[in-house]
Order: C-alpha cells, then sequence, then structure tokens
C-alpha cells in the first residue's frame, strides 16, 4: 500500500518541454528548429493560408447559402414523449402543459425560443397545451384526445408596405 506523499504519474505521462535556443548541445540550438532565414524564421508571423500569392483556396471556391439570424430556435417535443411523462408521472395531466412544465418534468432540456409540439406518438390523455408552436397533425391529436391548444395570437399585418 502506498502512502499520499509516495505518489507519483506513470512514467512517461509528463513530458519536460523543449528548449529551445539554448545551445549547440541541446540539439534545437541556433535557429531553434526554425531553418534558416525568412519570413517563417521571425517572429509574429501570420500566413496561414497564404499560398505563394496564388489566390488562396478558401477564396476560390464559391459562397453558398446563408445563415438566417432572425430563425427562432424551437424546443420541440412529440406528444408520444409528452404522454411517456404524464404516464412516468413526471407530467400533471390536470395542469396546462407549459415549455416551464416541460422542462421541470425533463421532457426538454432548458428552454429557448418556444416549444414547437410535434404530432408524432401516440396522446391517450385529455390535456391542456400552452405552447408557442403546434403542428396541425398535433393539435388534431390533442383535441381528439379531448384536450385543448392555446397558441399565441399571430401577428396581425396590414398590408401596407411603406406605411
Amino acid at each position: 500500500m502506498s502512502n499520499l506523499n509516495g505518489i507519483s504519474d506513470n512514467e512517461g505521462a509528463r513530458k519536460k518541454r523543449m528548449r529551445v535556443g539554448r545551445g549547440i548541445g541541446s540539439g534545437k540550438g541556433k535557429t531553434g528548429g526554425r531553418g534558416v532565414k525568412g519570413q517563417t524564421s521571425r517572429t509574429g508571423v501570420a500566413i496561414k493560408g497564404f499560398e505563394g500569392g496564388q489566390m488562396p483556396l478558401h477564396r476560390r471556391l464559391p459562397k453558398r447559402g446563408f445563415h438566417n439570424i432572425f430563425a427562432l430556435d424551437w424546443n420541440e417535443v412529440t406528444l408520444g414523449r409528452i404522454q411517456a411523462a404524464i404516464d412516468a408521472g413526471k407530467l400533471d395531466a390536470k395542469q396546462p402543459v407549459t415549455e416551464a412544465a416541460l422542462v421541470a418534468a425533463g421532457a426538454l432540456r432548458r428552454a429557448k425560443a418556444g416549444v414547437r409540439v410535434l404530432g408524432s406518438g401516440e396522446l391517450t390523455a385529455k390535456i391542456s397545451l400552452d405552447v408557442a408552436h403546434a403542428t396541425k397533425s398535433a393539435i388534431a391529436a390533442v383535441e381528439k384526445a379531448g384536450g385543448t391548444v392555446t397558441l399565441p395570437a399571430a401577428p396581425e399585418t396590414t398590408g401596407e408596405a411603406g406605411a
């Protein structure tokens, strides 16, 4: 049995760093492994994508697609997952099923832009959904089971362009 003061790392687990530029006897003296002369032998060199004046690869390839900065990141949850949480006793079917309730039940990890309920899976419990978005099949399945779906009112558009 070893004592706490006798514990050591495995042999070769820790390697001392090479001290560069400390004389010819070290094997990494004089030029310090940088070759001879030129830009890359100096300090402060950043020529990662440089190809000797030829147009770099990242500029030769075409740009494609775009990233929508206004896109909302929904929490997607299926009716089957909601039913599983109700069956496990983690979600109360008598209370409205909201984003906070789903997070507390463990059906979602964290709250994002809002919950989007998908229609896959079987729903038998009569629930009251209070979410940001639900698919048509999800709404139909909830209403078939005797429940209700509450969605936020859609923003009204007047149709005038420069009003």
